[in-house]
């Protein structure tokens, strides 16, 4: 039987995103029986990045400093705006090196049955860069599940106005992917989405 602050140690660590029950106590007994220096950094460290790292006043994204560094570059493409769920999706698009304008996020995603409505997420923010902004399409990349597909929808709507080009990302089949592993709402969807070759 593990002592008591493994124990704990085990149980908090179990609540960290990917992982597991197994994963977060062999972690713990690593930290445990690790150098008490490389103990107090890792800790110390944790602390600091809690405590510098907020959300940027203009788009939502994870920053030391706001406005962050993507919303006060120049050479990104002002007229252009992916809205997104979390700010941990704009690291994902950002990977993928092929985006060039700016973010904004929702801060989620409408859902009743979670007692998600509009007024809590970050639209007044977004229609209130639309007035001040020289925006000229959203880009909404939301998921594709029920609440990401409403969310998209009330966006579509709601924000609607004259001279703005409203669109959401392709959905379709991941690269490297065989039709056989395909469920019958991606391969909807990637029908729907299929553009001209030449």
């Amino acid at each position: 039987m593990l002592p008591e602050p493994i124990t704990a140690l085990t149980a908090a660590l179990s609540k960290l995103p990917g992982i597991g029950p197994r994963s977060a106590e062999r972690v713990a007994l690593h930290i445990v029986q690790g150098d008490p220096a490389t103990v107090k950094h890792l800790a110390e460290t944790i602390l600091t990045a809690r405590e510098r790292i907020r959300f940027c006043e203009t788009c939502g994204a994870l920053t030391e400093k706001s406005p962050c560094s993507t919303c006060t570059d120049a050479r990104r493409d002002s007229a252009l705006v992916c809205v997104v769920e979390k700010p941990v999706d704009i690291l994902s698009i950002e990977r993928s090196g092929t985006f060039r304008g700016k973010f904004h996020v929702l801060g989620g995603k409408i859902s009743p049955l979670d007692g998600v409505e509009p007024d809590d997420l970050r639209i007044g923010d977004l229609e209130k860069r639309l007035a001040n902004e020289p925006i000229k399409e959203i880009i909404i990349a939301l998921g594709t599940d029920v609440e990401g597909d409403a969310t998209s929808n009330y966006l579509a709507k709601r924000l609607a106005r004259a001279g703005l080009k409203i669109s959401r990302i392709g959905f379709g089949l991941p690269a490297g992917s065989g039709l056989e592993f395909a469920d019958e709402l991606t391969l909807n969807r990637a029908l729907e989405g299929r553009r001209e070759m030449l």
